[in-house]
């Protein structure tokens, strides 16, 4: 053995060192994808349940002025007197908004983290999974969150009155839903968030484990029973005061 026969096992150990490292900076960035995918998943779940609310109280206007404007007011005075009044919908709205802020930011990373992945642009054939609402996801985020903004600033903050000044919810609510380009939009932002709601909640119950390939069909016509009912449930309303029925 000669003198300069060390330096080839040396690099054979540079070698597997860089292997070494390589594979923790892979699993590294699975663990925070499977994190990211936890956050979306869990901020999408807080954001259904908040929808469902919402529905609910939009479908009182419905039952008459009397009935909408209780809801109102006990929404206000909920939790008093351990909370101001309005306390619980500040609550409410902070938390909503934090967690759309986490979703919207967890969704952006995993977008440009998949697009990364890709060393080349290729063309993929349209298959069952890749449905119109699964593309259209990011698009349905961000119209759910300018729409989320000018709804709050209307109705909640009254920082934009469409159709006039009342004191009573349910006749701002009639006003402002007598206004036709105000029922188109709202139209258009349901449609986009039932979308959004139909891939978003079966995406949900795959992240947190709660699927398997026997329960996958059951699941989707579930995605799909829910995001429809959500959208019809909030055009009953406008589109009842828009064609005078209330």
């Amino acid at each position: 053995m000669g003198p300069w026969s060390g330096p080839p096992a040396r690099s054979g150990y540079h070698a597997d060192v860089s292997t070494t490292q390589t594979a923790a900076r892979q699993v590294k960035g699975r663990r925070t994808t499977v994190a990211l995918k936890l956050v979306m998943a869990v901020t999408g779940v807080i954001f259904l349940l908040f929808v469902l609310a919402h529905m609910y109280g939009n479908l009182k206007a419905l039952s008459g002025q009397q009935a909408y404007d209780d809801y109102a007011h006990h929404l206000r005075v909920l939790g008093e007197p351990m909370l101001p009044y309005s306390g619980f919908l500040w609550v409410m709205r902070i938390g909503l908004i934090v967690s759309l802020v986490l979703h919207v930011w967890s969704a952006t990373l995993l977008t440009r983290r998949k697009r990364a992945a890709r060393t080349q642009k290729y063309v993929m054939k349209k298959s069952v999974a890749s449905t119109l609402s699964s593309r259209t996801m990011m698009w349905g985020r961000l119209a759910s969150l300018l729409f989320l903004v000018s709804h709050s600033l209307q109705f909640p903050t009254l920082t934009i009155e469409v159709g006039g000044s009342y004191d009573s919810p349910h006749e701002r609510f009639v006003a402002a839903f007598g206004v036709w380009w105000l029922v188109a939009i709202y139209v258009v932002a349901m449609i986009a968030l039932g979308m959004h709601l139909r891939h978003g909640i079966w995406s949900a119950v795959q992240t947190l484990g709660w699927s398997n390939r026997k329960r996958q069909p059951m699941i989707k016509a579930a995605a799909l029973a829910v995001a429809l009912l959500i959208v019809v449930g909030f055009l009953l309303p406008p589109l009842a005061i828009a064609f005078g029925i209330v």
